[in-house]
């Protein structure tokens, strides 16, 4: 192969995966593997499909399972454990899917991204519920968990999320304060 067909092949590559519609999925430093096994599932990877969603990259953390690229039919997938910064996987994504971590949600929030946040509900003093609802009624994203994931992809309305002013320390305290019932 020339080195000029090789080039032609990445940047058509590359450009590909740009013009596809990507949801992010991540974890965090933790680990989660319902999710993971839930958005591969075959009836949510049918629900992202339907929603036009071809390009699914899953950063799974320490958990157990590491998807193989081959193992969701219909879409591309790719998944890996660590980086050192998501900001890109994140810039590049239509729709990030979370975990309830704050650093995770203010990340994705902070980019403009459309976020939906899966709650661990095995998770004993769920802190992270808190904080989901709170957001999720200030209008700045979605939160199920992962037995409601995909009924909620289905039926989501990403119109109705309001953009999450990041940079001011002393809005987000307060927030925490109340999402956490310390007010």
């Amino acid at each position: 192969m020339s080195v000029f067909v090789l080039l032609q092949t990445l940047k058509t590559d590359s450009f590909s995966r740009a013009a596809m519609k990507t949801v992010f999925v991540t974890v965090g430093t933790t680990s989660f593997d319902e999710l993971i096994e839930s958005v591969t599932s075959p009836e949510t990877v049918q629900a992202l499909k339907a929603r036009g969603y071809e390009r699914l990259v899953l950063q799974v953390g320490r958990g157990s399972l590491l998807p193989a690229a081959d193992s969701c039919p219909h879409v591309r997938l790719q998944a890996y454990r660590f980086k050192d910064s998501i900001a890109e996987d994140i810039k590049q994504a239509d729709l990030v899917i979370s975990h309830a971590g704050a650093g995770s949600c203010l990340e994705a929030l902070g980019a403009g991204k459309f976020l939906l946040v899966v709650v661990n509900d095995k998770l004993m003093n769920n802190h992270q519920l808190e904080m989901a609802r709170q957001l999720h009624m200030d209008s700045h994203l979605l939160y199920c968990t992962c037995s409601t994931l995909t009924q909620t992809l289905r039926t989501m309305d990403l119109s109705v999320l309001q953009p999450f002013l990041p940079g001011q320390p002393k809005n987000f305290a307060n927030f925490l304060d109340k999402a956490l019932g310390v007010q």
